[in-house]
């Protein structure tokens, strides 16, 4: 596809998204100002740019509104963490993961995720290289293991391994030239959004400690997994038009559908919509029902969640990554944005089960048991 021709043509799905179910209140950290400024400081000193355009793309990603909005309470400085984590993450994304590239060779993108997994499990492992994206690599899992406890860092790598997963999974559909199915899609996009590594830091800079039973509890995996997916179809949409001139077709709900369905993408968002918006009305239901005799602090991540899937909605709405997209334009253009809209009632208000077989268990744990910890109930 020539530059001219993928920089006018519109998105297939348009440019004005569909109105947005999510009567979930939104929330924002005060300090995203102050800790941007830190976060951009870092960048630069870490030297990961090749040149000004590639730092204004790093910062176009806004992570500093991303993490801020997804925890609206946390404490400054494992939250400038997080952000930080988050620039270098979308810079492995657009480098090596999410290419578009025919040629990708999923070995060697195993063989990257295990040595960047492995610098976070264990100081000086010497398994990186010298560049300074290697060198900035080595400065979050350094700082990262420095702040947390035991417990919180096994999370965060455990997120991270399975964010990588997810990520090796989906370059090894485009080696293989293989559009996923709808079933296989679902089960898979919560960890090719990092979900859980997200949430990880959730519970750190928001001070919440949950014991492993009640975090590993079906319900409330379910529902965590539930809201990775909420948030992974909506930044599909979001993410739609940026991917669109990739020299292979993008794994998104709506491609996959589209497939699927044999169908136009227009039509297969459609049902992408209604798909989203009864997980969300089942997320709402499960939600309240885990609630009831939900701790102190499960509690607090239940609300974490919520502002997990309002947060990213508003996020992606206004960053210059999705809104003016590096396809179709030289620079980020300040103040893009999609100027989105919101509805009071999901497309689709059925709460039997979706008829996609790995999200089935989603809904099976309605009225499904969560064990109370007497320490924190």
């Amino acid at each position: 596809m020539t530059e001219t021709s993928t920089r006018t043509r519109p998105s297939a799905i348009g440019w004005r998204l569909p109105p947005f179910y999510c009567p979930i209140e939104p929330a924002v950290h005060p300090r995203v100002g102050q800790l941007e400024q830190r976060a951009i400081a870092w960048l630069d000193s870490m030297g990961i740019f090749g040149n000004a355009m590639d730092r204004a793309w790093s910062i176009a990603t806004h992570s500093a509104d991303f993490s801020c909005r997804i925890i609206p309470y946390g404490d400054d400085e494992p939250l400038l963490l997080f952000i930080e984590w988050n620039h270098w993450a979308f810079a492995l994304d657009d480098i090596c993961h999410d290419t578009g590239a025919a040629d990708v060779k999923t070995a060697a993108i195993v063989d990257l995720n295990a040595r960047v997994s492995r610098c976070l499990e264990a100081p000086g492992s010497g398994m990186l290289g010298s560049t300074p994206f290697d060198a900035a690599l080595e400065d979050l899992a350094a700082r990262t293991r420095a702040m947390t406890t035991p417990v919180q860092l096994r999370r965060v790598a455990e997120g991270m391994r399975d964010w990588l997963f997810g990520a090796a999974w989906q370059v090894s559909n485009v080696e293989r030239g293989v559009m996923p199915s709808l079933s296989d899609y679902v089960a898979m996009r919560p960890s090719i959004n990092g979900t859980r590594f997200s949430l990880s830091w959730s519970e750190i800079a928001s001070g919440i400690h949950i014991p492993d039973h009640e975090l590993y509890s079906a319900p409330v995996q379910a529902l965590t997994e539930a809201a990775g997916f909420i948030v992974s179809c909506d930044n599909d949409l979001f993410s739609y038009a940026k991917e669109d001139s990739q020299e292979t077709t993008d794994q998104n709900i709506v491609n996959v559908l589209a497939h699927e369905r044999r169908c136009p993408p227009d039509r297969a968002l459609e049902e992408a919509l209604a798909i989203r918006d009864r997980t969300m009305t089942l997320f709402l239901d499960l939600r309240a029902q885990i609630a009831r005799n939900a701790g102190l602090h499960l509690r607090r991540y239940l609300e974490a969640l919520g502002h997990y899937i309002s947060g990213c909605i508003r996020w992606m709405d206004a960053a210059p990554r999705y809104a003016s997209p590096r396809n179709r334009y030289d620079l980020p253009v300040p103040g893009a944005t999609y100027g989105i809209t919101w509805r009071d009632s999901p497309r689709d208000s059925g709460t039997a089960p979706l008829p996609i077989a790995s999200a089935a268990w989603w809904w099976e744990q309605l009225d499904a048991p969560v064990t109370p910890c007497a320490a924190t109930a």
